[in-house]
């Protein structure tokens, strides 16, 4: 059976225990890259990392990014969003199927607009 598992800082990952996650608290990113190993190790399935040691730890996760196990999918901490777990889905979606979903893309935004010049004529 696979697990899931949860790093970061005490106070943003402990509640997970109480839903049957495995926790391990991670001080700095050398802590959190070394429990990452240990967990992708272990062959846990989805990893959930607070989003500003995903963030210290972004080239360190590249290796495992285009595995199909584990997820690797930023959080965020008890402290809130840093905006770096919707920029990495944003990042996912768009390599997956071309176009920017979330609509984080203004060039592309800009292009879907001059699409269809004809929806622009009024008619008379």
């Amino acid at each position: 059976m696979y697990q899931v598992g949860v790093i970061g800082d005490r106070d943003s990952v402990m509640g997970y225990r109480a839903l049957g996650m495995a926790v391990f608290e991670a001080v700095d990113p050398q802590d959190a890259a070394a429990a990452v190993d240990e967990l992708v190790k272990a062959h846990y399935a989805v990893i959930f990392l607070t989003e500003a040691l995903a963030e210290a730890i972004a080239p360190h996760l590249q290796q495992y990014r285009d595995r199909r196990l584990p997820s690797i999918i930023p959080i965020p901490s008890i402290q809130g969003s840093t905006g770096f777990g919707m920029r990495q889905i944003s990042e996912s979606v768009r390599r997956a199927v071309g176009i920017d979903l979330f609509g984080h893309d203004d060039q592309q935004a800009d292009s879907r607009q001059t699409d269809h010049p004809q929806d622009d004529v009024e008619e008379s």
